[in-house]
């Protein structure tokens, strides 16, 4: 048996390899989409995140005969810990080839990180947390995630099982393609509640940044508060996304519904850049930035990330005059199909409303846990 070696991350060079593994685990994967470095080292990065005003963190890299065979990072945040009166410990960033004495290891030093830390739930995984990128792929291996989502090895699910983690939660993925005869049935639908409602409906205003991104706040913690794994974002974390939406999004796919001035509702999507990250490998040269100037004109796919409706607005068929706006800038922009992602397993009335729709499951995800008090 050949000794396996847990380090902490603490040099500019580990942090370097630790951000570099992932491109050794999924060499010849034409499905992986290697992430951008330049924001992999921001996300990681205590200074710049705001993320880490509420959370600690330590990264580990495991090395066999000399070689890294595996990462990983521990993660407590305490908004996530107060919020649901819990005591976890998340582990994220995990990469690892097929080696379960390395993945047990490096599960190990999340837990015993933890335990001294007064935790009792090792949870994952989460990169770095249910707002950001989170549990492994478990069906849906034939074609390269959304922006914001996962992919791993099939493997992993394997290591994790074997590791004594089991299931906590699945996530969904639906895949949106409307044909004429949905978009008809919706059409009525839409109508007649139209001639109920004062709700309006209008796209983002980028040159109002600022307010707008609080009127999505103010729906998003107001509206999803029930839901498992929510945590409430802070003030400089939604500033810190209303910086990123300026260089990235399309404000015609991100739709505000409004009551008399009061933000009621709201449908939040974005391009899938992915379809361009996984020509770049990873850097912005100055080929890549060209490439990435084209392509970013060519992207055929939106990922709708959020339709967050606040409660007392739920029964009056909201959702619906949502998707409608939604699906019509959707088709004048040019795309051509979408997914909308992810959804609770068990959130059995937004699940309904999806297929209501004409969506598909097509990609299923798992978050696991384990005690470890």
């Amino acid at each position: 048996m050949n000794t396996i070696r847990i380090e902490k991350v603490t040099t500019k060079k580990d942090l370097k390899a630790f951000i570099k593994f992932p491109w050794e685990v999924y060499k010849g994967d034409p499905h992986w989409v290697p992430p951008l470095i330049m924001d992999v080292k921001e996300k990681l990065d205590k200074k710049k995140n705001p993320f880490f005003e509420h959370s600690e963190m330590e990264l580990f890299l495991a090395y066999k005969d000399g070689k890294i065979t595996g990462r990983i990072a521990a993660i407590i945040d305490d908004n996530h810990n107060e919020f649901h009166e819990e005591k976890v410990v998340f582990f994220g960033m995990y990469e690892c080839f097929d080696d379960l004495e390395t993945t047990q290891a490096l599960l190990d030093k999340v837990a015993a990180w933890g335990l001294g830390r007064g935790m009792d739930t090792l949870r994952g995984p989460m990169n770095l947390s249910m707002n950001d990128e989170c549990a492994f792929l478990l069906e849906g291996f034939d074609s390269p995630p959304m922006i914001m989502m996962t992919y791993n090895p099939r493997y992993y699910l394997d290591l994790m099982e074997q590791s004594g983690l089991v299931k906590a939660k699945d996530l969904y993925a639906f895949y949106m393609d409307a044909t004429e005869a949905m978009v008809k049935k919706i059409q009525g639908i839409v109508n007649k509640i139209k001639k109920k409602t004062n709700v309006t409906l209008r796209s983002m205003n980028m040159k109002k940044i600022d307010e707008e991104v609080e009127k999505i706040k103010y729906v998003y913690n107001n509206g999803w508060e029930r839901n498992w794994g929510f945590v409430p974002w802070t003030e400089n974390e939604m500033d810190h996304m209303a910086k990123k939406l300026k260089s990235f999004s399309d404000p015609d796919i991100i739709i505000i519904a409004e009551e008399k001035g009061k933000p009621v509702g709201f449908a939040f999507a974005l391009p899938n850049y992915n379809e361009v990250l996984i020509k770049l490998n990873g850097r912005l040269t100055p080929i890549a930035m060209l490439k990435f100037l084209v392509y970013r004109r060519k992207i055929e796919s939106c990922r709708a990330i959020v339709f967050g409706i606040l409660e007392e607005y739920r029964q009056t068929g909201l959702s619906y005059l949502l998707y409608d706006e939604f699906e019509k800038n959707v088709r004048r922009k040019g795309y051509k199909w979408g997914e909308t992602s992810w959804q609770l397993e068990d959130n059995d009335a937004i699940n309904r409303f999806v297929q209501s729709i004409g969506g598909e499951v097509y990609k299923k995800y798992r978050i696991f846990e384990k005690s470890i008090s």
